[in-house]
């Protein structure tokens, strides 16, 4: 059984979401994202950009250990990364609903001014596709659809509308796959590319934030603390009222309760949920600096995740025993998988070297955007997105520090690494970032 101190890296609210689709779509996706930065999860995106679909699970394996949930850009890269058994994170996509299919209709009439009566669509079910012509009043009966059911469908998508525009039935295509709008327009049939709108996508990432929260934090365990004081002389009695007077207190504020357990003990009884808010995303052990503050004693303290209040309980003890032998009097956590937690009891100047590193990291966002603004680079409105080059140009430092530095801001949240621009000359593809000024305050 190994042991590992506890961080608020990969524990608590922070997220990562890894944001899959064609380089374009991830980063209107990214873009949009940004609505959601002052919310209350606390979460980063990261790019993962494919060009074909069959390069849909290598992507996904370079970055995946860091994700917590993937957002697919439709229900076709969704399916292809299951069927190749690339997914190891919860997951969801952004739905080809009706709304979707209105904007696309509406394009076709105001850009080419096409009777939507002769129209071939894949990929939306018949029901949504009537019901959307319904709501603008125009029949659909001679609107020929060919719905997605499974990664093979778009292999006939091709053939479908190729096939009714060549005979004459329709007029114009609407596709949700990119690969066969190509060769539709090299095959000069004319078509538009279906794509979900803003609001959809805004949709889909919330609930793909929902299920990453979800995952991460497993509401429903249970998180069994047991607290237990030193023998201490003089009068015990008074010091473990005291100590049940403190641990009252404690409970209220992250909606917990307290059970005796013995003359020297308590439980401490939540879900997980409140316990990682309590612990600072298990940063700093419950209880235990305000007991030697207040009481001037050293608890010893363990904390039990699981399924029932069974097994969290005697997780819990396993983590007092660890709490009791070790002569430290630090803090320990079992989880319901048996992975052993280190809270120590003095973390303060590892707490305050995070805080010192995102102060810092703020300090120097705000110094790029001053330079920005003061070269006139800085947009009225809008996205704000640079790479390594623009900044190394704009805080007259190299190229090289330049990456670290944007390296740094996307570790904190700061900043967000957008898809690499695509180029046909030789070397690496330029990084772009998109800077979190949302989070500036």
């Amino acid at each position: 059984m190994t042991v590992r101190e506890a961080s608020s890296e990969g524990l608590g609210y922070k997220l990562t979401v890894g944001v899959v689709g064609t380089a374009d779509v991830v980063a209107t996706t990214m873009h949009l994202g940004a609505d959601f930065a002052d919310g209350p999860v606390d979460f980063r995106l990261v790019a993962v950009a494919y060009e074909h679909e069959a390069d849909i699970a290598r992507e996904l394996a370079r970055v995946q250990p860091e994700l917590d949930v993937c957002l697919f850009a439709g229900p076709l890269p969704y399916d292809l990364a299951r069927e190749a058994g690339a997914l190891s994170v919860p997951a969801t996509f952004v739905p080809l609903s009706g709304s979707a299919l209105y904007g696309t209709l509406l394009r076709a009439v105001l850009d080419g001014g096409y009777d939507l009566r002769r129209v071939s669509i894949d990929s939306v079910p018949r029901r949504e596709v009537d019901e959307a012509y319904s709501e603008i009043g125009v029949p659909a009966d001679d609107v020929s659809v060919l719905e997605y059911s499974d990664p093979s469908s778009p292999s006939a998508f091709e053939s479908f509308h190729a096939e009714l525009h060549r005979s004459g039935t329709t007029t114009l295509a609407l596709t949700s796959v990119r690969s066969v709008a190509q060769r539709l327009a090299a095959a000069e049939v004319p078509v538009l590319l279906v794509r979900p709108t803003k609001a959809t996508v805004r949709v889909a990432l919330r609930t793909a934030l929902l299920l990453g929260l979800g995952s991460r934090l497993e509401e429903s365990q249970i998180a069994v603390g047991i607290v237990e004081a030193p023998v201490t002389g003089g009068d015990f009695g008074a010091l473990r009222l005291a100590l049940q007077g403190l641990l009252l207190d404690e409970a209220r504020g992250m909606g917990a309760t307290v059970l005796p357990r013995d003359e020297r003990s308590y439980y401490v009884v939540a879900t997980l949920g409140s316990l990682v808010a309590a612990t600072d995303d298990f940063a700093v052990p419950p209880f235990v600096e305000r007991v030697r503050a207040e009481l001037g004693i050293d608890i010893e303290l363990g904390i039990g995740l699981g399924a029932t209040a069974r097994e969290a309980e005697a997780n819990a003890r396993t983590a007092l025993g660890r709490s009791r032998t070790d002569g430290e009097h630090d803090s320990y956590l079992v989880g319901h998988d048996g992975h052993v937690l280190l809270l120590p009891s003095r973390p303060r100047v590892r707490m305050a070297a995070q805080k010192e590193a995102r102060t810092k990291a703020v300090a120097t966002l705000r110094r790029l955007v001053t330079a920005m603004r003061s070269a006139a680079r800085l947009p009225q409105s809008g996205p704000v997105v640079v790479d390594a080059s623009t900044v190394a140009d704009l805080l007259q430092i190299t190229p090289r520090a330049a990456r670290r530095l944007l390296n740094t801001l996307s570790e904190l949240g700061l900043a967000w690494q957008m898809p690499p621009a695509r180029t046909t000359g030789p070397g690496r593809p330029r990084q772009s970032y998109r800077l979190m000024l949302e989070r500036l305050g």
